[in-house]
This record gives C-alpha cells, sequence and structure tokens, in this order.
C-alpha cells in the first residue's frame, strides 16, 4: 500500500493542475446539485420492531385519518392575576384562538379547552390541543409559524400563552463558542506548523471535504428522506477527520523535508507512510459509523452512512489534494522546525537549543523510565472518572429538559401545575380485539385493569373505531415523563396486556410519546452490545492487518473503552448528577440521553484510532527500521506527538463549541464528545500506551508466524519506499529483519 500511495502523492504533486481542477469540479457539481434539488423537509422517524411503533401502524389501518403518529401542540393559556380562563373575556379570546388554529392545512383536528375538559380545577389555567397530519418532524414551518401567530394574538389580549409539544421543537443556538471552536483550531495549526500556509491547508481541505459531503447530502435528501440532523453530523465528523488527516500529511511533509528530501520525493513518502495510516484510520471511522445500521433505526443507519461518505472524502482529499496543494505552496512550506518570517522564521538557533530534545521526545523518555507508575496513575485516574457510570440512567429528552427561557419548557411547567407532572407524557393504550368474543367487555377489563395500577392518575373511557373491534384508551400517569416510574408504568401495562390477551384475546399495545422514548432507548441498549462487539471486533481485524501484532490493537482497544467509560462518568457527573452545573449553564438535570452511549462509542472510537495509527505506526515503523522498542517508543513520540497532541486540541475545541447551544442534547454531545476526546488522547494514547509498549518490549510486536504468512503485507511503515543506498546502511541482521517483516 505505502507504495502505491507513494506514487499517488508524487503523481498529485506533479499533476497539481488537474488534481485541483478535478476537487473544484466535484464541489461545483456536488453544489449545483444541491441547489437545484427539492427542499426536503424533515426526515421522517420510525421505530422498527417496537411495541410503540406497530400500535401505530395498527391505528393507522384502524382509525384511517386519525395520524396517530402525527405531530401535538399544546396552546397553554394562563388567566392574568384574579381571573379565571372562565370569564368571558378570556374564553372569547381562547375561541378566538381556535379558530385560528383550525385553518392551517396540516391540522388535523383542535380540542377546545371547554368542551374537552381541558380547565385545571382552579380554573386558573387551560390549553388547547391541535393535531397534525405530518409527524413533528415532517412538519412544514409554515404551520409552526402560525401556531406561534395564533399564540401572540392570544397574548395581546392579556394572557399569558405558552406552546408545547412535538409540533414546536426548539432549533438549537450554539452562540458564538462554535466559531471560537474552528479560531482555536486556526491557531493551534499556525503554533503546530509555525506558517500560516501550512496551517491553512488542514483548514481548506476540510472545507472543501464537508462542502462536498453536505451539498451531497443536501441534493439528495429529497429522494433519500434525510433530515437536516444527518447533514449537521457529517459536518461534524468531517470537519474532525478532515483537519486530522491533512494535518498528518502535511506535519510528515515537513519531516520528510527536514531529512534533506527533494519537495516531490518528500510528498511522495508524506502520502506512502502517513497516507497509509490516514487510510486505515478512516477506516476505522468508516466501521463505527456504518456499524450504526445494527440499531436499525432507519434515520440513525442514515446518518451513519452519509457521515462515514463524508469521512471517505475527507481520506481521498487527503492523499491527492495536499499532495497537490503542497506542489502549488513550493518553497514556501518549510521543513519541520522552521518557522516563517513572518513567524519568527529566519533567525539563527543556537547550538544549545538545537540539541535540546523537542518535549515530545522528553516526555516519552520519563514514562519509558516509569512506565509502571505513569501506567498505574492513568488507569486509576480514569477508573475514578468513570464510576459515576455505573449510576447511568437513560432517556430521551422533552419538553421539561429544554431552557426554563423556551416557550416549551414554560409549557410544560404550566400543565404540571395545573394538571400534575404525568399530564405532559400521556400514555396511549390501544385495545385490538379483532379477534375477541366481546370487544366491548375486552374494552372495559382493559380500562379497570390500568385503573388499579400505581402511578395512574387517569384512565378515559375506551374510544372505538367505526368497526368497533379497537379502541383507544388515554392514560395520565402520576409522574413526569422521563422518570423511571412513568417508565414502570408502561412496562406495568405491557404485563396487564398479557394476562388480558390470554383471558378475551384482545392485544394490548401501548404508545404515545412518552412509550416511544422508552422503546427507543430499550432498542439502543440492546443494540450498544452488538455494536461494541462489531464495531471494536473488525477495527481489531483491520489494526492486526496494521501492526501485525496481537497486543498492540488489544491494548487499542481496551483503552477505548476505558476513555469512553471515563467520558460516560464525566456526562452522568454534570448532567444527570449535576456536579459543575453552572460551570455548564446546565439549567435542568435528568436522565442522560439514551442515544449518548452508542454515539459516543461510534464517533470516539474512530477519532481515538485515528491517534493510535498515526502515533504507532511511526513507533512500528522506527522498530522494523532496526531500533530497540523502548528506543522506538521514543521516535515514535519525537515524531507523533507533536501532531497528535495538536489534532487533540482541535477536536477538543470544535466539539466544546457545541457546548454554548441551548439545547440540552446538543450541549451534552459537545461536552461528552470533547472530554472523551481529551482522556483518549492526552491519558491513554500520551500515557497509558507507551507505557504499556515500554512494559512489553518486544513481545508487543509478536505475531504468531502462522497468522503473519497468513496476514496480507500492507506495509504502512513505508517499508518498501527504502532505497538500495538505506538498505545497504543497514547491518544484515536488521536487513533480514526488515524484509521478515
Amino acid at each position: 500500500m505505502a507504495t502505491f500511495l507513494y506514487k499517488l502523492g508524487r503523481l498529485a504533486f506533479r499533476r497539481r493542475h488537474f488534481v485541483a481542477l478535478i476537487w473544484v469540479a466535484l464541489l461545483t457539481l456536488a453544489g449545483v446539485g444541491a441547489a437545484s434539488a427539492p427542499a426536503a423537509g424533515n426526515s421522517s422517524f420510525s421505530i422498527p420492531g417496537t411495541e410503540a411503533q406497530k400500535a401505530f401502524d395498527l391505528l393507522e389501518q384502524r382509525f384511517p385519518g386519525m395520524s396517530a403518529d402525527g405531530a401535538t401542540g399544546r396552546v397553554v393559556f394562563k388567566a392574568p392575576t384574579g381571573e379565571k380562563m372562565t370569564d368571558a373575556d378570556n374564553k372569547a379570546t381562547v375561541n378566538k384562538t381556535v379558530k385560528e388554529l383550525q385553518s392551517g392545512s396540516e391540522v388535523a383536528s383542535v380540542a377546545d379547552p371547554y368542551t374537552g375538559h381541558a380547565v385545571s380545577k382552579d380554573g386558573t389555567i387551560a390549553y388547547a390541543s391541535v393535531k397534525y397530519k405530518v409527524s413533528g418532524m415532517e412538519l412544514e414551518d409554515s404551520s409552526r409559524d402560525a401556531l406561534k401567530e395564533a399564540a401572540q394574538d392570544a397574548r395581546k389580549a392579556g394572557l399569558t400563552v405558552e406552546i408545547g409539544g412535538d409540533a414546536l421543537q426548539a432549533t438549537p443556538e450554539t452562540g458564538s463558542s462554535e466559531v471560537i471552536g474552528i479560531a482555536v483550531a486556526a491557531v493551534v495549526l499556525v503554533i503546530t506548523f509555525g506558517s500560516l500556509l501550512a496551517a491553512g491547508f488542514p483548514l481548506l481541505t476540510a472545507i472543501i471535504g464537508v462542502g462536498i459531503g453536505v451539498s451531497t447530502i443536501t441534493a439528495l435528501a429529497s429522494a433519500l428522506d434525510l433530515g437536516t440532523t444527518t447533514s449537521t453530523l457529517a459536518s461534524m465528523i468531517g470537519l474532525a477527520v478532515g483537519i486530522d488527516y491533512a494535518l498528518f500529511i502535511v506535519s510528515r511533509y515537513r519531516a520528510e523535508l527536514a531529512e534533506g528530501r527533494e519537495r516531490e520525493e518528500a510528498a511522495g513518502r508524506a502520502v506512502g507512510t502517513a497516507g497509509s495510516a490516514v487510510v486505515f484510520a478512516g477506516l476505522t471511522v468508516v466501521i463505527a459509523l456504518v456499524g450504526l445500521s445494527v440499531v436499525n433505526i432507519p434515520m440513525l443507519t442514515k446518518m451513519g452512512v452519509a457521515a462515514a461518505g463524508t469521512v471517505a472524502i475527507a481520506v481521498l482529499i487527503a492523499l491527492t489534494l495536499i499532495p497537490a496543494l503542497l506542489g502549488y505552496a513550493g518553497r514556501k512550506i518549510k521543513p519541520a522546525g522552521e518557522k516563517s518570517k513572518l513567524l519568527g522564521g529566519g533567525r539563527p538557533k543556537s547550538a544549545e537549543k538545537k540539541a535540546r530534545p523537542n518535549m515530545g521526545t522528553r516526555w516519552a523518555s520519563f514514562v519509558v523510565r516509569r512506565p509502571v507508575a505513569v501506567l498505574l496513575l492513568g488507569v486509576i485516574g480514569l477508573g475514578a472518572a468513570a464510576v459515576p457510570a455505573a449510576s447511568l440512567e437513560l432517556g430521551l429528552p422533552d419538553d421539561g429538559s429544554q431552557p426554563v427561557s423556551t416557550t416549551q419548557r414554560r409549557a410544560y411547567d404550566l400543565l404540571s401545575d395545573g394538571f400534575g407532572p404525568g399530564f405532559n407524557g400521556p400514555l396511549m393504550v390501544v385495545v385490538d380485539a379483532k379477534d375477541s368474543d366481546s370487544p366491548k367487555a375486552a374494552f372495559a377489563k382493559v380500562r379497570d385493569e390500568i385503573k388499579g395500577l400505581k402511578d395512574v392518575v387517569t384512565v378515559t373511557p375506551a374510544a372505538p373505531n367505526k368497526a368497533g373491534d379497537t379502541a383507544t384508551i388515554t392514560v395520565i400517569p402520576n409522574s413526569k415523563p422521563s422518570s423511571t416510574t412513568t417508565e414502570d408504568l408502561v412496562h406495568a401495562i405491557r404485563d396487564k396486556g398479557t394476562d388480558i390477551t390470554s383471558a378475551t384475546d384482545a392485544k394490548v399495545l401501548v404508545t404515545g410519546s412518552t412509550a416511544v422514548n422508552i422503546d427507543v432507548s430499550q432498542k439502543l441498549n440492546d443494540a450498544l452490545l452488538p455494536y461494541l462487539a462489531l464495531v471494536v471486533g473488525l477495527a481489531f481485524l483491520l489494526l492486526i492487518v496494521v501492526f501485525r501484532s496481537i497486543l498492540v490493537p488489544l491494548k487499542a482497544a481496551l483503552g477505548f473503552l476505558l476513555s469512553v467509560m471515563a467520558a460516560l462518568g464525566a456526562v452522568v457527573a454534570v448532567f444527570q448528577w449535576g456536579w459543575l452545573s453552572g460551570l455548564m449553564n446546565v439549567e435542568q438535570t435528568g436522565p442522560v440521553m439514551s442515544m449518548m452511549p452508542i454515539f459516543m462509542v461510534g464517533v470516539v472510537f474512530g477519532l481515538a484510532m485515528d491517534y493510535e495509527v498515526f502515533l504507532v505506526t511511526r513507533m512500528r515503523e522506527a522498530y522494523v527500521h532496526g531500533e530497540k522498542p523502548t528506543q522506538a517508543v521514543v521516535t515514535g513520540f519525537k515524531y507523533g506527538a507533536r501532531v497528535v497532541t495538536a489534532a487533540a486540541i482541535i477536536m477538543t475545541a470544535v466539539f466544546s463549541g457545541f457546548m454554548g447551544s441551548s439545547e440540552a442534547m446538543v450541549k451534552m454531545i459537545g461536552f461528552g464528545l470533547a472530554i472523551a476526546v481529551f482522556f483518549d488522547a492526552f491519558i491513554v494514547r500520551m500515557a497509558i500506551v507507551p507505557a504499556v509498549l515500554a512494559l512489553l518490549g518486544k513481545k508487543a510486536w509478536w505475531l504468531p508466524k502462522w497468522l503473519d504468512r497468513a496476514l496480507p503485507n500492507v506495509d504502512v511503515e513505508g517499508e518498501g519506499l527504502r532505497t538500495a543506498e538505506e538498505r545497504r546502511d543497514a547491518d544484515p541482521d536488521e536487513e533480514k529483519e526488515l524484509v521478515r517483516a
């Protein structure tokens, strides 16, 4: 592989005009496709195989036109102090608002508060329920605007009016912190390379890659039912790996120049060596993202595949466009250790400063001298951080987790005050009595059984369809939607349903937004271990090929699991327990988003393997070129620590930018990814990895002979690129070892 990529790098360097033209053409084509594609609404959401989805499907068949999974909006009214919602003026305002709401083209029905018993006992709070024909993710912006305008008109009449439900979803606001993250990345790149031009290449190529990827997603969004979240994930991951991969190759190019090689040769060797690491690092990210399909949630699968495509583009750009840009830059890109004149380059250095080893060398030398102490300190530290993960509670966010400044949160609080906390998460029980001898008796039995359960406040009478073989029953819990008590109630109703089926032949299904959240969380929990086994297993096999070792990939996988557990522990401490919640601007603690563990495994695993591959391939390269195991560790850090540190700081800064979002879910993702990258890069890869390799010595690179013969020789360390003169300089024993390796 190194030889092929070496030739590709030299070709791109020489034919830079052609290469640049291809990428500009692809960017233009994707942009035109995105601009001319039909506008795509939000993607549909389904969770195949869950009871909540089965209930929705049944309702579509038995209650045609009901739009069971359609969006819902609740316009909540509160009377001024000293007044009641039943007063004539207030009642007239509400009736006017209801008429306004009924005029929407996507509105299925609007329930009048006064005929639907939707006024609180003290008369101060009332609500109008709006049912839409499409789901919240498919709702047009015009329908949301009409909902807001109706509420605003009621406010002008003197009422307090807030809007809840999934019809009006809050638009996350990231503020300026995301821009600050990009600015930090630019500063780190300038410091790393000592050149504005060299620092600009990773940012430029990452933006081009993300532009092509996101534009392609936009162009295909309507045809493939891709939502805005798909492009958001693709841009975030594409930007992360795009900067990383370009950073690795530009850094290696400058190192090759420092060895005295011509620029075209340096570009070829940079792509042949660092490029090989980029290819395999990219493969691990692609495996992790495509592996999300095992969860069997179509939206998540599409997000993973789209993001994987953007990663593949980032790899191709790093292998072709970067050497082409290096060809354009010519002598403006300085060898490693030299800065541009603008940043203070060209000044003579003292002999003492020249002879002093860099920080990576000094750190690695310290670690290999005291590997046991460093290993224990790192493992104990991450283990302590992981302790809160034992108390992990998973769930999906609802309006109760929104910031108190949003209308959704205020509506949630008003409904809780007027009707109880469980009113924000009603359960819909669907009774399929088609096979029952007496459907009416089955409906009555289900209602009676549910009324006898704990945590139940209200059970409405059964509402059958025209055929009389299916009915819906609404259950109001006594606890808030995201509580474990409500989850227990859902399971209790389903357990009762099993007994009812055996007695009456009627099937009982529980659905509604609260039940959907519970089912999604359970589905994600069940998929976590298979997903982890798939991703880590495939990557383990891939790393065996890369490193030609059993223990090094095993160490990489175990280190990753340690960093992810520590990151999950930090997420629990902040977002569930409330530690440092003021500093992180976390207004509401509660269960951790159920998608968080599997999302962190996928994203962080890919980025962690980037650092592992780039850092350890340098060590492997030094080892097969004749250095002793401990010295190879130091050499790997000498050339790789600076760039890996820069990449990790950049990724931490970029992910931290999402912590400024007004959306609790986005804030949690940003914090989780940032802290996970920090733990993995600076504790696992920079401390635990060299300590373990120093303790293992030659055993780290052991591979059974039969497996060595069976594995393909991908030559990531670039042995095939050594010249005949370089081979003759090696002593005979080392040369035999190189040929065998």
